[in-house]
This record gives structure tokens, sequence and C-alpha cells, in this order.
């Protein structure tokens, strides 16, 4: 608008009154807007630390639940109690009226760079700088990476190349199907881990005991089971609210849409990354990569069903298949990895270079 209109009378300057209105309420709602978001980040401020302290009670009673139960179900208990919280942010953050449609496939790819390149990268290199090699059992992992790399390819490569609907999209049914084999894959996964071949994730005799081998009484466990899931409870209902001050926060400074996954990738990841970081630091990299390559693994058998269930009462669409840039990565992060772990030891050298492929994924997420 020209301000010459609100010059004095005798500069010959004439305006009309509508015009006047429609300047003063453009001014107040730019500053209704700058209150709003003053007020937003004061909000967030609260929230953030309210929400971590949630997700690190809820992963602390699982904990004591793993002690109970021993591995490999101390570390399922573990990485299922992350995933629900994860999962939970990603749906809040899908049924509110301004969610992209890219939220998930962006979320399920940082979790899979995050742990399988950083989380990864960072436990070997700390358990090789102190112990210089570090074993695991091959058995287990080449479970993990085998099922990983046929559950990623089918939900964020393949939809690139399909037939029934064009662009990184599954049709229907096709969601349909994925959905069906994702969770029949992982299925079979969670027999082999917990019943028919349990002793392929278990901790080496080689590896350290851990500092605390202390079992909890049935009382404690009972107790940390009640709290685990009032504290999960917790974590959906601030998730809702946090969902908003996400969005709001990349908005406000202008960020690529694919922070908005990485912010709820890392922030999910937070308190078991510091599990798997201790574990490796006390000689026990099995328990490390159980962490690490199980949170993967449980993200996108979860997480997928969950969107695509969401997806169907949106009537959104939802996309799933990969850029250019972030397939080559995915296909580098699974060459590196079965390249890792298919000898049984490990050296800095092999975390080096999965640090290298997560600071890569870090980079082009600020600049495409």
């Amino acid at each position: 608008m020209d301000f010459a209109c609100f010059r004095r009378p005798r500069l010959g300057v004439r305006c009309s009154k509508h015009s006047a209105k429609v300047w003063i309420r453009s001014k107040a709602k730019a500053y209704g807007d700058t209150i709003s978001s003053r007020i937003g980040i004061l909000f967030a401020a609260a929230l953030i630390p309210l929400l971590i302290g949630t997700v690190f009670a809820a992963v602390h009673h699982a904990e004591v639940i793993a002690r109970r139960t021993g591995e490999p179900y101390g570390t399922l208990v573990l990485t299922v109690a992350v995933t629900v919280i994860e999962v939970a942010l990603i749906a809040s953050i899908m049924l509110s009226s301004e969610s992209s449609p890219v939220l998930a496939r962006d979320t399920v790819f940082s979790v899979i760079m995050i742990v399988s390149n950083g989380l990864v990268g960072l436990c070997i290199l700390l358990g090789g700088l102190r112990y210089r090699e570090q074993g695991f059992r091959v058995t287990g992992a080449s479970a993990y990476l085998v099922v990983l790399i046929v559950l990623a390819t089918l939900t964020l490569v393949l939809p690139n190349y399909t037939q029934a609907r064009l662009g990184p999209f599954y049709s229907p049914s096709q969601l349909i199907f994925v959905t069906l084999i994702t969770l029949a894959l992982y299925g079979v996964f969670l027999y082999i881990q917990t019943v028919r071949d349990r002793d392929y994730f278990l901790v080496l005799d080689t590896e350290g005991l851990g500092a605390s081998s202390e079992v909890p009484r049935n009382r404690a466990v009972l107790v940390s089971a009640a709290l685990l899931v009032l504290s999960l409870s917790a974590v959906i209902l601030l998730s809702k609210m946090f969902a908003a001050v996400v969005q709001a926060g990349t908005t406000l400074v202008g960020a690529p849409e694919a922070v908005v996954g990485v912010v709820v990738a890392l922030l999910v990841l937070l308190p078991e990354s510091v599990a798997a970081v201790r574990a490796a630091q006390e000689n026990q990299l099995q328990k490390s990569l159980n962490l690490a390559l199980g949170s993967s693994l449980a993200t996108i058998s979860l997480t997928i069903p969950t969107v695509v269930a969401v997806n169907f009462r949106l009537q959104k669409d939802l996309v799933l298949g990969l850029d250019g840039e972030d397939t080559v990565l995915l296909m580098l992060t699974a060459v590196a990895s079965l390249l890792t772990f298919g000898t049984g030891r490990t050296n800095i050298l092999n975390g080096f270079v999965h640090l290298v492929i997560f600071a890569t994924f870090m980079f082009l997420v600020f600049v495409p």
C-alpha cells in the first residue's frame, strides 16, 4: 500500500477509508503473528525438555524390564518402546491439517541413516578406540541386514518404478500388499530372534558383562511395566503438541521439509543411542548392534503399516519413493554395512566410513 495516503491533507494526497482499514488490518495481523511466534518459541522451549524427559523415563522403565527378561528380549523391549514413540509422533504430525505427504518417508529414511551410519559408526569408532577390535555374531548381523535391505527397497525404492501409479507413490492395492508383506517379514524375523535362533543375537562370551547385571525383582518389573505404559501414553499426548511446534519452527527458519523427519528421528533415537554407545564402551558390541539395527528394522516394519492406515483415513497422497540422491545414499549404506558386518570383527576404519556417510546425509539435508 502507498504510505502517501496517510500524509497531511495540505500535501494534496487523498486516500479512501477502505485503503486505510486494509493497511491497519495488515499491520494488526503482522503484529499478532509476531506475538504468536514469540509465544510459540516459549512454548517449544518448555515442551521439548518435557517431551525428552518423558522419552527417557519410558526408556528407563524399558531397560528395567530388559534386565529381567535378558537378551535378546531386553533390547527388543527397548527397541519396540522407542519405535512406538516414533510412530506416535509421525501419526500425530500426519493428522495435523498442514502435514507434509513426505513426512513418513523422510522420517523412516532419516532413522535408517542415523542408526545404520551415525549410531553404528559412533559405536564402532568408540569401541575400536578403546579395545582396538571388537567382535559380534555374523549370523545375527546378517539376519538384520537381509530383512532391512529387503524392506527398505520395497518401501522406499520400488515405488519409483511401479506402473499402477506414476511417481513415488503406491496404488491403494499395492499399499495393502506392501503392508502385509512388511508385517509378515517382521513377524518371521521376531520368531527367529526370540524363539528359533535366539543364540544368533546373544552377547559373545568374550564381551563384557555390563555395568549393571543385577536382576530386578518381580514387583519392580511390574511397576516399571505400568510406568512404561503411562510414559508412552504421555509421549503420545505430548507428541500432538510437539507436531505443531516442529512444523512452526521449520517454517519460521525456512528449513527444508526433510528437516522435520530428521528432528523427529533424532528426538526418539536419543535415549536408545545413549544405551547403544554405553554398551559399545563396555565391550558389548553385539548389544549395540541389536539396538541399532533392530531399531531400523522396527521403524520400517511398524511405521509403514501405521502411516498407510492413517493415509487411508485421511485420503491423502503418501509419498514413499526416495529421490535420486537419497537412493544412492541408501544403496551405499547397504553395501558398506554388508562389508562391515561380513567378517565378525570391526575396527575404527569401519566406524569412520559409516560416519562419513552419515555426515554426507546430514549435509545434503540442508544443502540438497
